[in-house]
C-alpha cells in the first residue's frame, strides 16, 4: 500500500484508504501528515523530559495537529514546511533543556533533502509501531481526540484565550503514545482525553461569547440579494469579523456557509448590514454550491473539498487550510488584521449569487439562551408536552446512509425536541417540524464545538430536576460523526458519564474489536440500525 489512513468515517470500506483518500488527499500528503504527527510526538517526548511545556511548543503542536485533520490541508509544500519547523523546534528544545538523544525513538533531520528523499529516508527508518491491536486502537483513539483538542485550543488561541492545563495534557498524551502502557492505563488516558475535551470546549465557549456575545435566537436568511458576494466557510469567527470590517461600504455582501452558519446568532455580527445570511448546506455539497455562488469563497478551517477547475480561481484559503494552486491569505503579523483586499476586489467583478432557496431558518439555542427559556422548558417536560429531547449533533457527510438522520427526524413523535450542533443539522434544520408551546422542535446550539452547550444544558436540567445521574434525564443520543473533532466531542460525553449513545453511520475503523466491546459494555454505545428499530429503542 502507498498510504494508510482510517481517521475519518468515510474511510474506504470502513477499513482504510490505502491508495488515495476518499477525502481527496493523495499518498504524498497522507505520508507527510503521518510524518508531521510523528514529529509532534517527538517534540512531546522532549518536552516531557524537560518537564516543561513552553508556549511556543504548545502553539506549534496545536497548529500542526490541526493541519492533519481531515479536509484541512492538501498542500504538501506547507506540510513539509511544518515538518521542517517542527524538527527545528525539537532540536532547539533539546539544546535549551540539555536533553540527550537517549531514549528518543528518532533524531532525524531534514538536512536539505527534497521531499522525496526525506520521505524515502523516513520509510527506511523503521518507526516503532504498536503491535498489540487493542493498545494500538486506544492510542489511535487518543491521538484523534487530541487532534480535536488541538483544533479547539487553537480556535480559542486566535481570540487570545488559552489554558496551560490543556497544553500540558496535549504533550502528555502524545508522548504516551510512544511509551509502553497497559490497556487499563491507556483507557485511563483516553478518559482523561475526554476530560480535557470538556475543558477545551469550555475555553472556546468562553472565548467566543466574551468576544462576540452570547448567541441569541435568530432568524437566518437563506436567500440572496442582488449584490456581489463573498462566501465564508469553516469555523473561524475572527476571520469573519475582519472580513466584515473590510467589506463595509464596498457594495459586497457576505454570506456564511457550512459550519459558519452559527455566526449569524452572535450579537456582535448583527450590526453589519451587508452580513446577509447563510448560503447552501453542509461541506460535502460545496462543489455545486461554490459553483453557483459566482463570487469568491474564503475557507477558514477544515471542511474543504478539492475544488473543481471551474471555480478553483475563486477559492481562497487562510489559517491551516491549504490546497495546491489556491491563493492563500497569510496569517496575521504583529496583531494586524489579515488582508482580504484581493478577495474583495475579485468579488466586485463577479455576478451576484445564484439563488438556491428562499426563506429563513432559526437557531441560536446555546446554553445561555436555553437557560432563559428554562421555566418554559421545565414546564413543558413536567406537563408531558415534551416527552423527550434527542441530541442529534455531529457531522454530515456524503454517504447515502446519512439519509437515515433526515428520516429519523421526520419520524420523531411531535412531543420530542431535537438538540443539535455541528453540520449534522443540515439533515433536518430546514424541515418544517413545528414547535411545542412556542419552543421550536429543532434547537441549534451552533458549531461542532458548541456541543459543549448541549452538555451544559443537560447538566442544568439534571440539577433542575434533582436527579443523581445524567442518564436519568429524558434525553436520547443519536449522533453522527465524520472527523476527529467529533471523536473529541464523543470522548467529552463519555467523560461526563453519558451512556446509551447511538453512533453512526458506522463505528470508527480504528477501534479494535475488544476496544469497541469495552465501549459497548461500559457505556452501551451502539451503531445505528434502521430508523424504526432505533426509534423504538431511543424513544419507546
Amino acid at each position: 500500500m502507498s498510504m494508510f489512513c482510517f481517521q475519518c468515517q468515510e474511510t474506504l470500506r470502513n477499513q482504510a484508504c490505502t491508495a488515495k483518500g476518499v477525502c481527496g488527499k493523495d499518498e504524498r500528503v497522507a505520508n507527510l501528515e503521518d510524518v508531521l504527527v510523528y514529529v509532534c510526538k517527538g517534540i512531546s517526548v522532549v518536552a516531557k523530559k524537560a518537564g516543561k511545556v513552553d508556549k511556543e511548543v504548545a502553539h506549534f503542536i496545536a497548529k500542526a495537529l490541526f493541519t492533519t485533520i481531515t479536509n484541512v490541508n492538501f498542500d504538501e509544500d506547507r506540510i513539509a514546511d511544518a515538518i521542517r519547523e517542527g524538527l527545528r523546534l525539537r532540536d532547539q528544545l533539546k539544546a535549551k533543556y540539555n536533553i540527550s538523544d537517549e531514549g528518543l525513538h528518532d533524531s532525524a533531520t531534514w538536512n536539505g533533502s527534497t521531499k522525496e528523499e526525506f520521505l524515502a529516508k523516513w520509510d527506511d527508518a523503521k518507526i516503532p509501531a504498536e503491535t498489540d491491536e487493542d493498545k494500538r486502537s486506544l492510542k489511535e483513539l487518543m491521538i484523534y481526540g487530541i487532534k480535536g483538542i488541538a483544533a479547539y485550543g487553537e480556535h480559542a488561541l486566535v481570540l487570545g484565550y488559552e489554558n496551560q492545563k490543556i497544553w500540558d495534557f496535549m504533550i502528555e498524551g502524545l508522548a504516551a503514545t510512544t511509551e509502553e502502557h497497559s490497556v487499563d492505563e491507556l483507557i485511563g488516558l483516553v478518559m482523561k482525553t475526554g476530560e480535557i475535551a470538556v475543558d477545551v470546549m469550555a475555553l472556546l465557549d468562553k472565548a467566543n461569547t466574551e468576544t462576540y456575545g452570547h448567541p441569541e435566537i435568530s432568524e437566518v436568511n437563506i436567500g440572496v440579494r442582488n449584490n456581489p458576494g463573498i462566501l465564508i466557510s469553516g469555523h473561524d469567527l475572527k476571520d469573519l469579523e475582519e472580513l466584515l470590517e473590510q467589506t463595509k461600504g464596498t457594495g459586497v455582501d457576505v454570506y456564511t456557509h457550512g459550519e459558519m452558519l452559527p455566526a449569524n446568532y452572535y450579537p456582535a455580527f448583527k450590526k453589519y448590514e451587508h452580513f446577509v445570511g447563510n448560503y447552501g448546506n453542509a461541506w460535502w455539497q460545496q462543489d455545486k454550491e461554490f459553483e453557483a455562488f459566482n463570487g469568491p469563497i474564503l475557507m477558514t478551517t477544515n471542511c474543504l473539498v478539492p475544488p473543481k477547475d471551474s471555480y478553483k480561481d475563486r477559492v481562497f484559503t487562510t489559517g491551516n487550510v491549504g490546497f495546491p494552486g489556491v491563493k492563500h491569505i497569510p496569517d496575521r503579523v504583529d496583531g494586524k488584521p489579515k488582508d482580504f483586499s484581493e478577495i474583495i476586489e475579485l468579488a466586485k467583478k463577479c455576478k451576484p449569487p445564484t439563488p438556491l432557496e428562499e426563506g429563513k431558518i432559526i437557531g441560536g439555542f446555546a446554553h445561555e439562551q436555553v437557560f432563559k427559556l428554562a421555566d418554559k422548558v421545565v414546564e413543558a417536560v413536567k406537563s408531558g408536552a415534551i416527552r423527550k429531547f434527542v441530541v442529534m449533533a455531529g457531522c454530515d457527510g456524503r454517504h447515502k446512509a446519512r439519509e437515515y438522520y433526515t428520516e429519523f427526524a421526520k419520524k420523531l413523535p411531535k412531543d420530542t425536541v431535537i438538540l443539535t450542533a455541528g453540520c449534522a443539522k443540515y439533515r433536518y434544520i430546514k424541515l418544517n417540524l413545528g414547535d411545542i408551546n412556542g419552543i421550536p422542535r429543532v434547537l441549534d446550539a451552533g458549531q461542532c464545538n458548541d456541543s459543549y452547550s448541549l452538555a451544559v444544558i443537560a447538566l442544568k436540567l439534571k440539577e433542575v430536576f434533582g436527579l443523581n445521574d445524567i442518564n436519568e434525564l429524558p434525553i436520547a443520543y443519536n449522533i453522527a460523526w465524520y472527523e476527529q473533532k467529533a471523536v473529541t466531542v464523543l470522548l467529552a460525553l463519555l467523560y461526563l458519564g453519558v451512556k446509551n449513545i447511538k453512533l453512526g453511520p458506522t463505528l470508527p475503523a480504528f477501534l479494535s474489536e475488544n476496544v469497541a466491546k469495552v465501549l459497548v459494555e461500559k457505556f452501551n454505545i451502539s451503531t445505528i440500525s434502521d430508523v424504526d428499530s432505533d426509534m423504538k429503542e431511543l424513544i419507546g
